[in-house]
């Protein structure tokens, strides 16, 4: 089967923040962390900052496309917080990030050139094999790891929960949704073979439906059959739908009325536990918290084998190191928290109905294009330009110390 590589060859690496404090749930605490960095002097502001071999208080580089932050020592830095802008951390946590490059270890510019509001990223997940029958019957772990793609409408850092990282693909190569990151010839090869003109989302969306895990990357088996081709692409734009959570133009996901989840009990100013009830398809959080009904496929639902919905409250209740910037943040718990859980919720539920419909898709799939195929066509090898950044730059990027940066 070909890879989810010979198809989208522009790839790149998770983004690798550095400090993790230049990233938080909600914008009032990235400001309040702010504000105490630039206040602090000397010793204290190195410790506070939290120094890389790739970020100092002394590192003078580039702004992020699209910003007028300084770029001058952040040692010098004496302004107010930019904006925060929200990101996908990991494949279903949206939370907020300071967009200053001097706090970032690699931020990944590339990325922010084409992330507007006509892209939408492909999120390889890493990979992890899924444990054996003996594993399975000692309950070591999921027999399904879950989806081997993920798709965002918001910048992602690509960060997997466990396994080794994915790649970040953009779907379009420039602004405005322009140059689709295809390999060339990809498209006139599947409108040949479904005799149907073929879309750039529609590709994103068939391997976002398909997508299978392996070590040596995603495999992405292509339909000699229209139809299976029609009823893949068609569930890939719902799982899309989904994960994109309203953006170009979407609705809110929502479940029927009488299964959307409420708050049944207010949750508390610092829950430390989270537990779910399958009998009553409720979530306790903390002493007296309650959310339901929660629907086990929510639950349930995994990536790389990890429970999503115990990862989202981990990131919002773990414990900081005294003292560091991590460790500011809300007395209490924030009304958005529960929005963006109950929000949540929602996504992964309506994404765990799909699965069955995935695993059919998947045993349909008996005659598929080979890799042999698209070189005999021509699409495969890619090649090495399709594999690069576009050109992108149509207007001057400030670089390290106020200079144009060079691309």
């Amino acid at each position: 089967m070909p890879l989810l590589d010979d198809l989208m060859p522009w790839s790149v690496a998770p983004l690798r923040l550095g400090r993790p404090w230049v990233v938080a749930p909600d914008e009032r605490t990235l400001r309040a962390r702010w504000d105490l960095l630039v206040r602090s002097e000397g010793a204290e502001r190195e410790r506070l900052f939290g120094p890389s071999r790739a970020r100092t208080l002394r590192s003078a580089v580039a702004a992020l496309p699209g910003s007028a932050r300084g770029t001058g020592p952040f040692g010098q830095e004496r302004g107010r917080c930019p904006d925060p802008v929200r990101i996908r951390l990991g494949p279903f946590d949206e939370q907020w990030l300071i967009p200053d490059q001097r706090l970032i270890d690699a931020a990944r510019p590339e990325l922010w050139r084409v992330a507007d509001e006509h892209q939408l990223f492909v999120v390889e997940q890493g990979y992890v094999p899924a444990p054996g029958s003996r594993a399975r019957a000692k309950g070591e772990g999921p027999a399904d790891p879950g989806p081997a793609v993920t798709v965002s409408a918001v910048l992602p850092d690509g960060s997997a929960p466990a396994g080794r990282p994915g790649r970040i693909r953009p779907l379009y190569r420039r602004p405005g949704g322009l140059e689709p990151n295809l390999a060339p010839g990809l498209l006139a090869f599947l409108r040949d073979a479904y005799g149907c003109a073929v879309a750039p989302h529609e590709v994103a969306a068939w391997a976002l439906a398909s997508g299978r895990p392996s070590a040596a990357g995603c495999l992405v088996p292509l339909p000699r059959d229209r139809q299976l081709w029609s009823t893949g692409v068609e569930l890939g734009r719902r799982m899309s739908a989904l994960m994109a959570r309203g953006a170009h133009g979407g609705d809110k996901p929502r479940l029927p009325g009488g299964r959307r989840p409420y708050v049944r009990a207010a949750v508390p100013a610092r829950p430390r536990e989270l537990r779910y009830d399958a009998a009553e398809e409720a979530l306790h959080l903390g002493d007296g918290g309650r959310i339901a009904p929660v629907p086990p496929e929510a639950w349930e639902f995994r990536v790389g084998g990890v429970r999503m919905l115990d990862l989202w409250f981990e990131r919002r209740t773990g414990p900081a190191e005294a003292g560091t910037l991590a460790a500011v943040g809300p007395a209490d718990w924030p009304q958005e928290w529960t929005s963006d859980l109950l929000e949540l919720i929602t996504v992964l539920a309506l994404l765990g109905e799909l699965r069955s419909q995935q695993a059919e898709l998947t045993g349909a799939l008996t005659q598929t294009v080979t890799r042999e195929a698209l070189r005999a066509a021509g699409v495969l090898p890619v090649p090495a330009g399709a594999r690069h950044p576009a050109s992108v730059l149509d207007h001057h990027e400030e670089g390290p110390g106020g200079q144009f940066a060079l691309i």
